[in-house]
């Protein structure tokens, strides 16, 4: 049963590893930004750079499995 859908979770495991990785970013940003007396904007500024960083990995996502649905990749 492993064996067979090992591939599965490894993509699982992979997103949920970035899912993380980004909520720490974001934690730890939060908290320098906090410490730091940062200004609104330049939190929205930061903010919406992580938030970038998220959507180009959840595109990238959306592009492969559609690649993958049509049998081009």
């Amino acid at each position: 049963m492993l064996a067979e859908h090992l591939e599965l979770i490894e993509a699982i495991g992979l997103n949920l590893f970035f899912l993380f990785i980004f909520g720490f970013i974001g934690l730890s940003i939060y908290d320098v930004m906090n410490k730091n007396d940062v200004p609104k904007m330049g939190k929205v500024v930061v903010y919406f750079v992580l938030f970038l960083g998220c959507a180009g990995f959840i595109a990238k996502g959306i592009i492969q499995f559609i690649w993958e649905s049509q049998g081009v990749g």
